[in-house]
Parts: structure tokens; sequence; C-alpha cells
């Protein structure tokens, strides 16, 4: 019978303020999570825990023993985990973390063995969902990276950060994205514990055949990288066609895609590159990311435990992340000029050319992001000025 401790301690409060928008309110969570921990919990223990009725909520007998067993439990896993406390000198333990697939594939995976010399008693436990902020919301996962890309409509404020010709780098671009964000993120992901956000550097298109000019993607199927290139892709007349990360090289050796829009680097490390020759060197766009937490996992951690969190979700370190991903990223050009790709260079009037095609997109966003009841111009003119405040901006 194996169960969360989050979800017994969650039936415990229930039963004891005696209805689940109580338990709601004391944890400061929506009554839709303590029913989905409750449902789990049922699930979990085979049995029904609680008659719900409109007079009000009352244990069954299985609840009443599970109640009674119960505190006791949650008493010593108390105990236990301030025993282990004292004498953890290092990182220990388990965490779950949740990635997409091919985060797990190129990032996570290579990075534990690194990881457990450094740390030898921390564990990780890989839970690979495309339901990344669902997974920390739900705690499937206490961890979660997670690509609001991914979600069109889910998080429309942030959505602006993958708008075409905004960012110019990964260092200063996460930095400020991370800044401008903090201001929306205890409403937009009210479900989850934000940590921070930050942003790959800027990618482009990489096609079978040469793209100079928007209006060559007219008739071309392209796999976009966010919903908001998808939109890009849409408007100039093209058809987006979907694929993970490990599945687009097929894709584009099979013809069922012309061309991408993926990051310099990142395009060989799922070798990508292998399928596609031209690559246009703008900086189109930029995909953005956040890492959040499971809530209720977050607030049991100890003060110390806590600080060493909130000391890591910050804006420092969105800045270092993104960084270390940016170096990484500028490699990749380089790499495919000495391979004898064709790297194409545009022209000052015909970048130009390009941002003004795709400027209605930013409008569309504006109006989408107001009809929320948010202004969205100035939402997204508090962007490009932390943008430029930071010298990341386009």
């Amino acid at each position: 019978m194996p169960f969360h401790l989050d979800d017994l301690a969650l039936f415990c409060r229930i039963a004891v303020l005696g209805s689940l928008s109580a338990a709601a309110r004391e944890r400061d969570i929506p009554v839709s999570q303590v029913t989905r921990s409750l449902n789990r919990l049922e699930t979990a223990c085979g049995a029904r825990l609680m008659h719900r009725t409109t007079h009000g909520l009352s244990l069954t007998d299985e609840g009443d023993t599970l109640l009674a067993h119960g505190q006791d439990m949650l008493s010593m896993a108390d105990v236990l985990g301030a025993e282990l406390q004292v004498r953890q000198g290092q990182p220990s333990g388990w965490v779950r973390v949740g990635v997409s697939a091919s985060v797990a594939e190129a990032v996570i995976a290579p990075s534990l063995p690194g990881l457990y010399a450094l740390y030898p008693l921390l564990h990780i436990d890989i839970v690979v969902d495309d339901r990344l902020a669902d997974m920390a919301r739900d705690g499937i996962a206490d961890f979660s990276y997670v690509n609001p890309g991914y979600q069109p409509g889910r998080f429309p404020i942030f959505a602006a950060t993958s708008l075409p010709f905004m960012i110019t780098n990964a260092k200063a671009g996460s930095a400020a994205v991370d800044a401008w964000y903090r201001n929306y993120a205890a409403k937009e992901m009210k479900e989850v514990h934000f940590c921070f956000a930050f942003v790959h550097d800027p990618g482009a298109f990489h096609s079978r055949k040469k793209i100079v000019s928007p209006t060559d993607i007219k008739g071309m199927k392209v796999r976009p990288a966010t919903a908001t290139v998808g939109q890009v892709i849409t408007m100039l007349g093209g058809t987006n066609v979907q694929a993970s990360a490990p599945e687009s090289r097929d894709m584009l050796e099979r013809g069922v895609a012309d061309a991408i829009t993926f990051p310099w680097n990142s395009l060989i490390s799922f070798n990508i590159d292998k399928a596609v020759k031209n690559h246009t060197d703008m900086r189109l766009y930029a995909a953005a990311f956040t890492w959040v937490m499971n809530p209720g996992w977050y607030n049991k951690l100890g003060a110390a435990q806590k600080k060493v969190m909130d000391d890591h979700c910050s804006n420092d370190w969105a800045g270092k992340v993104g960084a270390a991903w940016g170096d990484d990223e500028d490699l990749g050009q380089g790499k495919l000029e000495k391979q004898g790709h064709n790297i194409v260079k545009l022209t000052g009037s015909q970048l130009d050319a390009w941002k003004k095609a795709v400027e209605p997109v930013n409008a569309q966003w504006i109006d989408s992001v107001t009809k929320t009841g948010v202004n969205g111009q100035q939402v997204l003119n508090n962007l490009r000025q932390e943008l430029k405040t930071r010298g990341a901006g386009q």
C-alpha cells in the first residue's frame, strides 16, 4: 500500500478540520489539489476513507483506522527527519525530478555520474513525462523542469519570452527574464513553488533548402520550437509539424518536415545536423524554461534546507544556468561551418524585413493577454526594458 506521506498528512488535517476547503485554506492551496490528494490516498489504500455528503465529511471505518495509525507515522517521520538532518553534512536522500524525455536523455542522465561522485548520499529519481508543471503540482515530482511553451495558453504571460527577435543571448537574457517574471509567477504559476526562469541562446531556422526571406516559409513544413514560433510559421504561410527533439532528425530525413527551429549546438547534440545543411544566421527566438517545486515538499523542508533552496532559486543562478547553456550553444555555428554547412548570412535590410513580417504575432500576444485582465502592452514593455537594461534586447 505505497502512498506519499504528504497525502497522508493532508488526510489527517482534513479529518481534524472537518472539510476539504478548511484544509485547503490552511495550506493555501486550491480545493481541487486537496481533492486530488485524497483520491490518490484512497486509490493507494484500496478503500474509501471518507463519506462525502451535503452535510459534510465523516470517516469510514478504514478512515478511522488510517487516522489513528497515520498520525503516529507522521510523528515518527518528523523525529526521523530531525535525527537524519543532524547527521547530514552533505546533500542526501531521494529527490524526484520531473523532466521531458529529451532533457532526461540529453542533460540529466549524462550528468548523474558526476553528481553522484560529488554527493554519494544523494539519489535522483527521474520522472519522465511531458505534464511537467502538473507533476510538480500533484507531487509526482519534487522538482520539475518546465518548458511552458509546450502548453499553449497555460501560461500566457510567460509566452512573451518566446516572441520573435526579443532576446540576444542566454546569460543576460536569463537574468532579465527571471527578474521580469518574478512579478507574475506567484499568480500565473500559483499551483507550484517557482524557483527560477532561464532561456537558451537564440535559435534559428535550419532547413533542407536555403531560407532568406519571410516569403520563403510559404508552403514549407516546419517543426516549431514553441507555440509562439508556430504562430509565426502559420502567419507566414507554412505548416507546423510536431515532433519531439529526438524524433526530429528522422522526420526531416523522411521529408515530413522541410525545416526546424532549434538552437545551434543542440542541433548537433540531437544529430539533426545530419538532415539539414542550411542555417539562417538570425536570432529568431529563445525558448524559456522554469524550475518549479511541489509546494508541499518545499514547505516540509527544514529552515537550513529551505535556505539552500532559496539561495539557489535566485536571479544569480538563473544567469549562471543561462550562461552555461549559452556558452555551449555558441559553439554550434562554428562547428557547422567547419563541417561545410551553408550559413545563410542576412543583410540589415533582410533582417528588418523579417522583424516587420512577424510583428503581428506580438500584437496577437498583447491582445490575448489583455483579454485575461492584464495590460499586455505594459507587460511586454516591462520585459523589453529589463532586457535592454541587462544588454540582452534586440
